[in-house]
């Protein structure tokens, strides 16, 4: 058999041969059996070959909770130390007063039911978080199946159902991440760029995780935070040691 591939090649390695020449070199920087401090994650991803932009670091868990119970839900929002490098535009639902206050206030995109009539009809997604004062969660609330599976959707408990649009408005700005899970018990989360100083997305890193970690549900049995790893856009992850 000398000089043939075996037959029995693992699927691991065949989908490693449909990956880019790139990947595959970035791979050789770690041991994927190994867990990281996130420093040193944050270093090992650094030194992949590079992209011509300056990727997204996000960081993603893997959650023992059951995604089919309600009081299960691990949803919330964290105010990163030093923001997520991204310009976060802001649409907020109100009228009134309160729309001239949320445009003095800097949001990108002011507007009663006939804003969430352009969303509705045009498809429109140009915004990155969406406020709404509680007067105006009757028409909001009909846009639950549009919104919700976005992420957008507004709820008193991440602060985006407030009569306080300022400080809505500011924290998120000033780098506020709202983060749910989905159905199969994962949270996704941008936690800065790479051009970050690395101090700064151990800061963000641990802030992610410490947020997390501090809403278990009650419900959860056994071991809530299974899995941790951080990537860039174009890089592959690295897990995390937690524990």
């Amino acid at each position: 058999m000398g000089g043939q591939e075996s037959p029995l090649e693992t699927t691991e390695v065949m989908e490693l041969k449909k990956r880019s020449k790139r990947y595959r070199e970035a791979l050789q920087l770690f041991d994927r059996q190994r867990l990281y401090h996130p420093r040193e994650a944050i270093s090992i991803i650094k030194k992949m070959p590079s992209t011509r932009f300056d990727e997204t670091v996000e960081v993603a868990f893997r959650l023992g909770v059951d995604p089919r119970k309600a009081d299960q839900m691990v949803r919330g929002t964290v105010s990163l130390p030093h923001g997520t490098g991204k310009d976060v535009r802001v649409v907020v639902i109100a009228e009134g007063d309160k729309a001239r206050e949320a445009e003095e206030a800097g949001a990108d995109y002011v507007g009663g039911p006939e804003l969430l009539e352009k969303i509705k009809k045009e498809d429109w997604f140009d915004f990155d978080a969406m406020v709404a004062t509680p007067d105006m969660m009757s028409h909001v609330g009909k846009m639950g199946k549009i919104l919700g599976p976005k992420g957008l959707m507004p709820s008193p408990k991440a602060g985006t159902v407030t009569n306080d649009l300022d400080t809505a408005i500011k924290e998120y700005a000033a780098g506020k991440v709202e983060y749910r899970n989905d159905t199969g018990g994962n949270i996704h989360s941008v936690v800065g760029k790479f051009s970050f100083d690395n101090q700064k997305l151990v800061d963000n890193i641990n802030a992610m995780i410490n947020n997390i970690r501090r809403i278990k549900p009650a419900t959860s049995k056994g071991q809530y935070i299974k899995k941790v790893v951080i990537k860039g856009t174009m890089t592959p992850a690295v897990e995390l040691d937690v524990h």
